[in-house]
């Protein structure tokens, strides 16, 4: 097949043809070389394309492939026809229209724009005879791959890294919205993940089907060619259907919020308690999504979504999910015991016990290392502690107490990971004091002290004394700190200046000794 033409006359002819004798749709995917990809054989009205894989045909921004198909009752490019161009990021969608005689009467072509003009996001091309073709097809597909990469160059891209598009489609306010993307774009960094664009789609009600309309995937899945996306991230929960129905559309990966910090927690647990948790919390997620589309999961292995166990995906059935999941529950609980003991030992010694509690990233690694002069891994990202730590800490008015770091709490924390670090947290429940560590500087602080003081409700903590600190006041101002802290009957420091801990030490030395009263 001669590459600078769609497909060449003469097999044109012969699958026009064909297609007739049979009554039924042809398709042939060729490549830029004019090799023929495959062969699809559909009904008398449609055919159904398979999602691709990466591997096959990956040229570019555009897949490297172009779809030539018949058309038996001399319709135009339909509405399916024109979505897989876009969903499947074909070089080019063409028909033929099959005369009564079995003659290939008309082609039909469209191609995809890099800019929508006059709302559509392709361009049909004037019908030609397929003996009049012009000869300019690769030159015509290499300019408009050179546009998408002109309009989507924003300074050079890390290849290495996944390249997401971060996606909300949600029914709260649209400040709600933006806050809630604002921390996703964190926990996207916090992945190694490059974050290319953020599209927030405010509905009255979400589609139980796509999460979002047709067109509004159509609209992201043209930005993800633009700007050679390879990952959309949801910041929503997708249920089982809903990433079925989206990857039937896309040959792009999709994760959710829950998988992304779940391949978090995958990447940063360090003890063998931390990791069992995590595979317990992973394949927990996974179990009720091994109904999907085989493809949508297989897309998965290897980069962002697929840390731990998610290399098996394929390969782990329902039954040897359960049956691993019972040896986890072993393994924790024989871990949990030692646990046990260790508090045990240390409840004989009679030291009372403070533990650090808190948003994510809100200072308590740092916080916990300046009171104990220690260099417990402390970084501006979420979740940099999974596992907790235990330092020994004498107070200025000669007490000696127990201090705990813990892992950060976040709104919509995946119940599967609460479940699965229950076990962990149980040791907030030794606690004599527990200290809320506030990020100040956020300006969604107050909604991150509703999370926490929810959760610990959630984990029927709420009833241990607390103590709230607002940490970073060297990141605002003097006056604006003194007001907030009054306001919320917190104390405020900052964890890097130790000239700050005065009030802090005096006020959880008093409400200790008034607990052990």
């Amino acid at each position: 097949m001669t590459p600078d033409l769609v497909i060449s006359p003469e097999v044109a002819r012969e699958l026009a043809g064909i297609s007739r004798e049979i009554g039924r749709q042809i398709g042939l995917l060729v490549d830029r070389a004019g090799r023929v990809d495959s062969v699809i054989v559909g009904d008398p009205r449609r055919i159904v394309i398979s999602a691709l894989d990466q591997a096959r045909g990956a040229a570019g921004r555009l897949k490297g492939l172009r779809l030539v198909h018949t058309h038996l009752a001399g319709e135009d490019l339909s509405e399916d026809d024109l979505m897989d161009l876009l969903f499947l990021r074909l070089d080019m969608m063409a028909a033929i229209k099959v005369g009564e005689d079995g003659l290939p009467a008309m082609l039909l072509r469209a191609h995809l724009v890099p800019q929508p003009i006059d709302g559509l996001n392709w361009v049909i091309l004037p019908p030609v005879a397929p003996s009049r073709q012009e000869h300019d097809f690769r030159s015509l597909i290499k300019a408009l791959e050179d546009e998408f990469a002109r309009i989507g160059s924003s300074g050079k891209v890390d290849r290495n890294r996944d390249r997401a598009i971060l996606v909300s489609v949600t029914t709260v306010s649209r400040a709600l919205a933006v806050e809630s993307m604002l921390e996703l774009e964190e926990l996207a960094e916090s992945a190694v993940v490059t974050v290319l664009d953020t599209v927030i789609q405010r509905r009255p009600k979400l589609n139980p089907k796509l999460i979002m309309g047709k067109g509004k995937l159509a609209e992201i899945m043209l930005r993800a060619l633009t700007l050679d996306a390879n990952l959309l991230i949801f910041d929503q929960e997708l249920n089982p259907s809903q990433i079925r129905s989206i990857t039937d559309h896309t040959e792009m990966r999709v994760i959710d919020r829950t998988q992304l910090i779940l391949d978090i927690f995958a990447s940063r647990a360090l003890s063998r308690e931390g990791k069992l948790q995590i595979e317990m919390a992973q394949l927990k997620y996974l179990l009720p999504r091994l109904g999907t589309r085989d493809d949508a999961l297989s897309r998965l292995t290897g980069g962002i979504g697929a840390r731990g166990p998610g290399e098996t995906k394929l390969e782990i059935d329902r039954r040897r999910i359960q049956d691993r999941l019972a040896k986890l529950a072993a393994k924790l609980k024989k871990v949990g015991k030692e646990r046990h003991h260790r508090r045990s030992r240390r409840r004989k010694r009679d030291l009372p016990v403070i533990s650090l509690v808190g948003y994510t990233n809100a200072g308590k690694s740092t916080l916990l290392n300046s009171l104990t002069h220690s260099d417990i891994v402390a970084a501006d990202k979420l979740f940099a502690t999974l596992d907790p730590t235990s330092r020994r800490l004498r107070f200025p008015r000669d007490m000696e107490v127990i201090i705990t770091d813990t892992v950060g709490f976040i709104r919509n924390l995946p119940a599967e990971l609460l479940q699965a670090f229950k076990s962990t947290l149980e040791e907030l429940d030794e606690a004599d004091l527990l200290v809320h560590v506030i990020d100040i500087a956020n300006p969604a602080f107050p909604q991150h002290i509703k999370v926490v003081e929810a959760l610990l409700k959630e984990l029927k903590l709420d009833k241990i004394p607390c103590l709230k600190v607002f940490n970073k006041i060297d990141l605002i101002n003097d006056e604006e700190a003194k007001n907030l802290a009054r306001q919320y009957d917190a104390l405020p420091l900052s964890a890097l200046k130790p000239e700050t801990f005065d009030l802090f030490f005096e006020k959880a030395q008093r409400m200790i000794a008034k607990k052990l009263s």
